[in-house]
């Protein structure tokens, strides 16, 4: 059966569920605030040494229940996670912690979480976790996701991964190292959309491939906005343009090299436009874009030319937002669209199998790895320094 067939037949068996699952979610956080009101004072003490010497993880087929504790309330994570975790009943979000408490208690009522902590080392190291969601600013990641891995929890790292290669290469060796699952969230890798267009590329439906062109661009976000500063990480190709780049990656399954790359620059060392040009091993041609500036557009798309045809898929982003799959060939013009979850509910069902049963993600740590080594390729083309460098 195709895989997106399978995954709209699954689709239909975890609607039914949900409203189960929501039940469970509030009997088990409502649970979960009384133990926590009981012990959390005992526990605080000696929480990093429990956490070292009876580490959470178990080996893959023994896990039931996945309890994931979440650094930060941000604007990504009730699309991300928490919405995700409720109609998952493998999943339990049961700790939080926020720079400022309050809103960590806010973010935790909302959404049933159980228990809520003053920092993000305690929620690191916390006995009742077994995997962190790391939605920080990209300055942050690797500090935060080793400091997790070490402390024996699985980790589910908002994208882009790190701020440089070598930052991405030092996670990796620890998820290595440790024998844990970290996973970049490039969400739209999980779900069957992105399996469908694969699919018709791999059946021959265009022929070889000969170019490719993707782009995500939006509108300037307000100031101040994390991505707007390089201290956090910031640029238009951290934030938006690295969906088209790794988009154009996983299609081809080459790497590719950057030829050249356009650049705008907004606050110091801030890409606001950066469009390469890239050639794949195979011969094939790529451009993409990412734009976060004043008066642009959204847009999200993947277009892809072969000798034979092409395949034009809008909104691989978010395409339970609204999507389109059209083939145009000799014989016409086809359009498919599929109604399914979010892509978000697909990358836990993902990153939870590969915690319980050990299957392989399409976005583990070595993929991250060499996105990130083709990031500060775009940044090196443009004559940009790249992110994570000390700040004069």
């Amino acid at each position: 059966m195709a895989p997106w067939r399978a995954a709209v037949r699954a689709a239909n068996c975890q609607r039914a569920r949900r409203a189960r699952v929501r039940a469970a979610n509030c009997q088990r956080a409502r649970r979960a605030r009384v133990r926590a009101a009981n012990c959390r004072r005992a526990r605080q003490g000696d929480m990093l040494l429990q956490s070292t010497l009876n580490p959470s993880t178990s080996p893959p087929g023994q896990i039931t229940m996945i309890r994931i504790g979440t650094l930060g309330a941000a604007a990504i994570s009730p699309n991300a996670l928490t919405k995700p975790a409720a109609n998952n009943d493998e999943v339990q979000v049961n700790v939080v912690a926020a720079r400022d408490r309050s809103r960590a208690e806010e973010f935790a009522e909302a959404w049933g979480i159980g228990e809520v902590v003053d920092s993000y080392d305690e929620v690191v190291t916390h006995p009742d976790v077994d995997a962190i969601y790391n939605p920080l600013p990209i300055s942050h990641h690797r500090e935060y996701t080793i400091k997790a891995l070490r402390a024996g929890k699985h980790v589910l790292c908002e994208k882009s991964f790190a701020c440089n290669e070598a930052e991405a290469r030092e996670m990796a060796d620890v998820a290595q190292e440790t024998g844990l699952v970290l996973i970049e969230a490039f969400h739209y890798r999980y779900h069957p959309v992105f399996q469908r267009a694969l699919e018709l590329y791999h059946d021959g439906a265009i022929g070889e491939l000969v170019e490719l062109e993707g782009a995500f661009n939006i509108g300037s976000p307000r100031p101040g906005d994390i991505r707007m500063i390089y201290a956090t990480g910031g640029g238009a190709t951290m934030d938006m343009g690295c969906y088209p780049l790794s988009w154009v990656r996983h299609f081809t399954g080459e790497e590719p090299e950057v030829v050249s790359a356009k650049v705008e620059e907004g606050p110091p060392d801030v890409d606001i436009l950066l469009q390469p040009e890239l050639v794949f091993p195979s011969g094939a041609r790529g451009r993409t874009s990412g734009i976060m500036k004043a008066g642009q557009p959204f847009e999200a798309f993947l277009n892809v030319t072969g000798t034979r045809g092409k395949l034009n898929v809008r909104n691989p982003l978010v395409p339970h937002m609204g999507h389109n799959i059209e083939l145009v060939t000799d014989a016409g013009t086809k359009n498919e669209e599929l109604t399914l979850r979010p892509t978000y509910e697909f990358q836990l069902d993902a990153f939870v199998d590969a915690v319980k049963n050990g299957t392989k993600l399409e976005t583990d740590a070595e993929d991250g790895v060499k996105q990130m080594r083709l990031i500060d390729n775009c940044y090196r083309a443009a004559g940009m320094k790249l992110r994570g460098m000390r700040v004069a």
